[in-house]
């Protein structure tokens, strides 16, 4: 199977079959396999092993890969963030880590059990109450409390939000100048605008545990028995950082505006779920506009390391650059 990025591994049957010998011993089999579509940054491929258990297979970019600065060791961070999720809140459905490996001659991997259903994109019928499902997955897993703010074991973050913040979008930035990505606006005004919001996002003193990365595709469901398509599983945590509960109601509304649909039925099963009606005041309006801005400037500087161009990908390109205008004007205004 050709690679649809430069950081995704060409996995074959036989690879597999290492993969899963050098986890769980070499008398194992793997009686069928197949990729997995949908991510755009590891290898992921399922698997049904000869003892009956369905597992997801995902393999780190080869060494030879240029990631951004935040995607250092994404694979044992996922693997951190199931087993916390699992034993903090397990409510929330996560898959289940079954090994996390290196070696110098397979790279790093990580094998999970394999959830049941189908993603949210490929729902065919009513998704509000699977969107209330996550709603309340986040309020739960936002009661988990790190130790300090943005990503863990040592990569980028800060004893406050506020320093935390400002080194993440710094990062994108170099990030943005290495890769000769043309942004809207120079360095120094997405800068400007981070410290000219500082004082509010000093209003955030509680490291909350963020998903970051619940765009659809990351949301599976199942039907009930009344067949009500249901939230089952919530998968790609590797993104996850500390911080402000509001960044993670950006991507379950993607390219949308939280504060301009509050009877969303994610918004509806998070408050819900929490006790506490969210309200979005002009304090809240602004920290969601940066933590939009954040996203989109990351997907803008993340796409020459997955291989999209603007002749292959126009449309995608003309859509973060109106978006990221959008954000700058937004957090430009009185």
């Amino acid at each position: 199977m050709p690679s649809i990025s430069p950081t995704q591994r060409v996995l074959s049957p036989d690879d597999v079959t290492d993969f899963v010998r050098a986890s769980f011993g070499p008398d194992h089999r793997v009686d069928d396999c197949g990729p997995l579509a949908g991510g755009g940054f590891a290898a992921v491929w399922w698997a049904r092993l000869d003892d009956d258990r369905d597992v997801v297979l995902k393999v780190a970019p080869p060494p030879t890969a240029r990631l951004l600065r935040y995607e250092t060791d994404l694979l044992a961070a996922e693997a951190r963030y199931f087993r916390l999720v699992a034993d903090r809140v397990p409510q929330v459905p996560v898959p289940p880590v079954l090994h996390h490996g290196r070696d110098p001659r397979l790279g790093e991997w990580l094998v999970t059990g394999r959830l049941p259903g189908r993603a949210l994109p490929d729902l065919d019928g009513d998704d509000r109450p699977a969107r209330a499902d996550l709603g309340a997955a986040m309020a739960a897993v936002h009661r988990i409390t790190g130790d300090r703010f943005g990503y863990d074991a040592g990569r980028t973050g800060g004893s406050t939000w506020r320093t935390a913040f400002a080194a993440i979008i710094d990062d994108l930035l170099a990030d943005a100048a290495d890769w000769h990505v043309t942004l809207p606006a120079p360095p120094q005004r997405f800068r400007a605008l981070v410290d000219r919001h500082a004082d509010l996002l000093d209003q955030v003193r509680r490291p909350a545990l963020l998903h970051f990365d619940c765009w659809d595709g990351n949301v599976l469901t199942a039907p009930d028995d009344d067949g009500t398509h249901r939230m089952c599983g919530l998968v790609d945590g590797e993104r996850f950082l500390y911080g402000d509960p509001l960044l993670d109601l950006v991507s379950p509304l993607l390219f949308r505006r939280a504060e301009d649909e509050p009877a969303h039925p994610f918004l509806r099963g998070y408050a819900d779920a929490s006790g506490t009606p969210l309200v979005f005041d002009d304090g809240a309006r602004r920290r969601l506009a940066l933590y939009r801005m954040h996203l989109h400037l990351l997907m803008t500087v993340e796409m020459p390391s997955r291989g999209i161009t603007p002749a292959n990908d126009p449309g995608r390109h003309a859509l973060l650059a109106e978006l990221l205008d959008r954000d700058l004007a937004d957090l430009s205004g009185d």
